[in-house]
């Protein structure tokens, strides 16, 4: 017989529950930088794993002394990507007046004026379709400089907390063995082994698919510098690394990353003349970026999408759009590496369904 006491202690209960959980969520919302903190040495310290092995086992060094290399390995790459690499791409910023807000408008007004006399020669009424002060109200000339000052405020901040994340990818390094026992003192037996093959699964695959990414950027950055040095742009390495970086947001990212191309393009060929100079110069651009993008699509996104991450390019396309229509662009960079990890969990909990025997085969 249910009583009223029985109902206000499950209500009680539920309050109680609701209330812990909103209390556990602000927490880990206030802590929210060292739990990125956590992942990124997490990270780190699988793609170290490898290589520390490989001290321990060829050079025959001691696993703490091995640690220790590892970690001024990844100090020493840091280092030099911050010393030599930043200060290019400020100086290079600084040129094409890409923190410069006043800068960008005047040229781009300077450009729109170009482009307007150019479509009168050719007798083509533009004065309604492209008002000079219609172009001002529309574009937001803030775009470039707010992206580069939130490139570099990712990096200050990952700076501010280098060495945080270097003091706890030593010891995922060197205290791995007591960490996994650790775990396995909070996993419940019975589930013990599925949940160890899950994070040795998603360990392997998410290494491959970050450390892919990473050669897949630096590859495009590669690219595109070749094409826009071939054609003689200023600041060619500038141009080059924001396109690069764009190419994190899969299918959307290049398209965004040609018509920046094409916009900085002009813009440093400012001066010259539209027709014979600024017109075919960028349509070379535009085409060496497409070349670029279809090589990537062809070659390097199949490999890191697919490959991988064990999973059919049509499957990864479909996971990245869903997740662009439900979460935007954030869902689209995190849909692949969230999508491998319910994968594996599934096929270690769920091994006998058909639909996820299906889509897990190859893992």
């Amino acid at each position: 017989m249910i009583t009223s006491k029985i109902i206000a202690n499950g209500i009680l209960r539920a309050i109680s529950t609701l209330i812990l959980a909103a209390l556990l969520l602000y927490f880990l919302y206030q802590i929210q930088n060292v739990l990125i903190y956590l992942l990124v040495s997490l990270i780190l310290a699988l793609i170290g794993l490898p290589v520390l092995d490989f001290f321990k086992k060829k050079l025959k060094f001691k696993h703490t002394f091995a640690s220790i290399t590892v970690l001024m390995i990844y100090i020493l790459i840091m280092l030099g990507f911050i010393m030599m690499f930043i200060p290019l791409i400020i100086s290079q910023g600084q040129n094409l007046s890409l923190l410069n807000t006043v800068e960008i408008e005047k040229n781009s007004l300077e450009l729109f004026k170009q482009l307007n006399s150019f479509l009168e020669n050719h007798h083509i009424d533009s004065a309604t379709v492209f008002d000079s002060k219609n172009f001002k109200s529309i574009v937001n000339f803030n775009i470039i400089p707010n992206f580069l000052n939130s490139v570099a405020g990712t990096i200050s901040n990952f700076g501010m907390g280098l060495g945080s994340v270097m003091f706890i990818t030593f010891f995922f390094l060197k205290d791995k063995t007591i960490f996994l026992k650790g775990a396995k003192l909070l996993i419940p037996d019975s589930q013990e082994e599925k949940i160890l093959n899950s994070v040795e699964k998603i360990n392997l695959l998410l290494t491959r698919y970050f450390i892919g990414l990473l050669v897949q950027l630096f590859v495009v950055f590669i690219l595109y510098t070749i094409v826009l040095f071939v054609f003689g742009i200023p600041n060619a390495l500038v141009i080059a690394f924001l396109c690069a970086v764009l190419n994190i947001i899969p299918y959307i990212g290049p398209l965004i990353a040609s018509i920046l191309a094409a916009l900085l393009t002009m813009l440093s060929n400012l001066g010259s003349d539209f027709q014979s100079e600024i017109s075919p110069t960028t349509i070379y651009v535009l085409i060496g970026f497409w070349i670029v993008q279809v090589i990537d699509n062809n070659f390097s996104q199949p490999i890191i999408f697919s490959k991988s991450v064990s999973s059919h390019p049509l499957e990864i396309f479909l996971i990245i759009l869903i997740a662009g229509f439900l979460f935007g662009i954030m869902g689209m960079i995190i849909a692949v590496p969230l999508y491998t990890i319910i994968k594996v969990i599934c096929k270690e909990f769920f091994p006998d369904n058909k639909f996820i025997q299906l889509i897990t085969k190859n893992i």
